[in-house]
């Protein structure tokens, strides 16, 4: 019993020492960036880009390869803040290789979802907004300009 009690107290005083704004930063960003493997917007902008930049013939294979490469270090990433959100340092890691935050493809900015909780004229019938943003490719949206 005593084995299980002190690395919980431990832990639990590692949480209260620690500073609340950073960490709940650090652990936002680890979580969003965790969210990578399935949203895969690096995946998409890399193969926009590269086949923009480079060749369209190279988008659907040095920007897949490209891609996965950058969406599996941000998902790393994002698992390494997550497990230390309590432990300072809290300013981002590998800003020289990726983004702090998750990107998009040029070609789609995405919004506020179109729900009650953002927008409260839903219910009129008058809202916009993306329809289901977490599902990847989904770039339906509702009175877009």
């Amino acid at each position: 019993m005593r084995k299980i009690i002190l690395p919980m107290f431990a832990v639990c005083a590692a949480l209260f020492v620690a500073g609340c704004a950073n960490s709940e930063q650090k652990l936002g960003r680890g979580i969003s960036n965790t969210y990578e493997i399935v949203r895969l917007g690096d995946m998409r902008r890399s193969i926009e880009q590269t086949a923009l930049f480079d060749s369209p013939s190279e988008g659907y294979t040095t920007g897949v390869v490209r891609g996965f490469d950058r969406s599996m270090a941000r998902t790393g990433i994002g698992i390494y803040e997550i497990v230390t959100f309590p432990f300072p340092p809290y300013h981002p890691v590998a800003t020289k290789y990726l983004s702090v935050n998750p990107t998009s493809p040029e070609s789609y900015k995405p919004q506020l979802i179109a729900d009650p909780l953002f927008q409260t004229d839903t219910y009129s019938g008058f809202s916009g907004g993306d329809i289901a943003p977490f599902i990847p490719g989904s770039r339906f949206s509702v009175f877009e300009n």
